[in-house]
């Protein structure tokens, strides 16, 4: 139990520095401050496992370098890209894309991202790991089960809300593939804002990226096709209520020829 305890704990950190790393280059890039990740609270998940899985399984290469750099590519490179599919196919939207990179895979994943993966790994396995267990071994084991405890519930509720309010977003732009354009980001983004904090924190972090052609003829399309619906069911309907006028002036006309018959007669 104190094991589990402890590797949820270097999951927990390891999200947050990389949720931390994020704000800082998107800081440095944009200029402002913006809350980057799937989830309400301060940490990127994805970091998180791809941290643990280089502990697990490439701790018996530190006595390599040049092999544990290589592997925390191979390790980091294959779980961001299956990050990126499930993602999209659950979501139909995607966090981030390396289309206009050079050497990218389907955008998921490019060199210049797969070299500091190699990097981080050896900084973290050779300084920051061993730093970070001696911190925690010097805790309490029931402190530490305490801890772990709560922000376990933290981050499984973060979840849940967070895969309620993102699976609502993903209804309001349909389904889109590949980038998201900034206008139809910024309309959806308006709508979901008013509704409160939470809200506003996943739109935020929700995928901004370079104007889609594609994806923009597709609204225009549904809207369009929603508009025609629209306008035949209104002809239809005036249709069948001139026709109804016709029918009831045709009867009255009727009715008066009958009685102008009868006087006659009479």
């Amino acid at each position: 139990m104190e094991k589990v305890a402890i590797y949820f704990l270097l999951f927990i950190f390891y999200s947050f520095l990389g949720w931390s790393m994020e704000v800082g280059l998107t800081l440095v890039n944009k200029k402002k401050f913006v809350n980057r990740g799937f989830l309400i609270g301060p940490y990127c998940p994805i970091y998180g496992y791809g941290c643990l899985l280089i502990i697990l399984l490439l701790d018996k290469y530190r006595s390599t370098p040049f092999t544990l750099f290589i592997m925390s590519i191979v390790i980091c490179s294959i779980l961001e890209y299956l990050t990126s599919y499930f993602m999209e196919k659950l979501f139909h939207a995607r966090w981030w894309d390396y289309s206009e990179k050079k050497y990218n895979i389907n955008g998921r994943i490019c060199l210049e991202t797969m070299i500091p993966f190699g990097l981080l790994g050896c900084f973290m396995i050779y300084l920051i790991n061993p730093l970070v267990i001696s911190l925690l071994s010097h805790i309490p084991t029931i402190v530490l089960y305490v801890i772990a405890a709560i922000l376990l519930v933290i981050y499984i509720t973060d979840n849940i809300i967070s895969y309620n309010i993102i699976n609502s977003f993903k209804h309001g732009i349909q389904k889109a593939e590949k980038d998201q354009t900034e206008e139809i980001t910024k309309k959806v983004r308006s709508a979901f804002v008013r509704k409160g904090f939470l809200q506003k924190r996943l739109v935020k972090a929700f995928p901004n990226t370079k104007t889609s052609k594609e994806l923009l003829l597709q609204i225009q399309k549904r809207i369009n096709d929603a508009v025609e619906k629209v306008e035949k069911k209104a002809k239809k309907v005036e249709t069948t209520v001139e026709n109804q006028v016709e029918k009831t002036k045709e009867k009255k006309a009727e009715k008066k020829e009958k009685k102008q018959e009868k006087k006659d007669q009479k």
